[in-house]
């Protein structure tokens, strides 16, 4: 704020015409750090303490001890007795907790709610990409995420038919899906698979070759082998029967999605070293031509097929 003794008066004068004002401009001082103030009430004035013996009391320090001297100790003494961290023992429930893989929550409320938007279309296969592409969920890679898990938040009200594969899935966010029809699968994604599937533009812009798809860790494999959690290398016969030991369960009756429509959009399933859907490993997408580039070379064909 600016305050200065001509204002008033060069407000008056301004109302003259265009003349006078451009006159008042030439008069009056320029802006500078000398004639700036700060508006009225907008500072008060600061207390001052006392010095001691140098007219004050305590100088607002309080009596004697640490607190006064200025000599307090460092957070966490506890006055020369063992402390706290150092008594009680380690345990090992926080053993390699920077290894841990995180997987962020994804509700049938979300999923619901994205479709209902527009934002995710059902008659596509959905995975991660179209996921992070429609802000329903943010995947970091560089932060130990490993993907998404389904939780069974909105399963009452989740009414849409999806093919959806996702990292990890509750039993209940698994029912609610295959009771309106749709098909989930569980599936793992190293840390640079993951990158390019949340990030597919700038992958396809270095003009790298799409790489395979790693296997997962040893402690995964019995999780993704396993029909219950619709594992994607899993049996498919046993998938099948685990559907319908799912609906016995919870009392709905299993639709037969080989009369539907779009019983080819449901049935589609990524191959175990395919990243994109439609998309194998060792193609080459050009943007800018709006081509696709394949491997001819039998050593490059042998590499990447599954």
């Amino acid at each position: 704020a600016v305050s200065c003794g001509c204002w008033r008066s060069g407000k008056m004068a301004a109302r003259g015409g265009g003349s006078s004002g451009i006159e008042l401009l030439r008069r009056l001082p320029r802006v500078s750090l000398a004639n700036l103030r700060p508006n009225p009430g907008a500072k008060s004035k600061e207390k001052r303490r006392g010095r001691g013996i140098h007219g004050g009391k305590k100088s607002g320090r309080g009596h004697k001890g640490q607190t006064q001297r200025g000599n307090r100790p460092r957070l966490g003494f506890e006055g020369g007795q063992t402390p706290f961290y150092i008594v009680i023992p380690k345990y090992g429930y926080n053993e390699g907790h920077s290894y841990r893989r995180q997987y962020q929550p994804l509700s049938l409320n979300r999923l619901q709610y994205l479709i209902d938007l527009g934002r995710v279309d059902p008659n596509q296969p959905v995975d991660l990409t179209q996921l992070v592409n429609a802000r329903g969920v943010t995947v970091q890679p560089l932060k130990r995420d490993y993907g998404i898990q389904l939780v069974e938040e909105g399963a009452d009200s989740f009414a849409a038919k999806v093919n959806i594969e996702v990292q990890l899935a509750s039993e209940l966010a698994i029912a609610a899906i295959e009771r309106n029809g749709g098909i989930i699968t569980t599936g793992f994604y190293d840390p640079r698979t993951l990158d390019i599937l949340c990030k597919p533009v700038p992958f396809f812009l270095r003009g790298q070759p799409i790489p395979k798809r790693m296997l997962p860790p040893e402690e995964l494999v019995p999780y993704y082998t396993d029909a219950q959690n619709r594992g994607y290398l899993a049996d498919p016969t046993k998938i099948q029967g685990a559907r319908m030991g799912l609906a016995r369960k919870y009392g709905y009756i299993l639709p037969d999605i080989t009369k539907d429509e779009v019983y080819s959009m449901l049935t589609m399933r990524k191959d175990p070293r395919q990243i994109f859907f439609g998309l194998a490993p060792g193609w080459i997408v050009n943007l800018s031509e709006k081509k696709i580039l394949k491997p001819t070379d039998e050593k490059l064909c042998s590499y990447y097929s599954s």
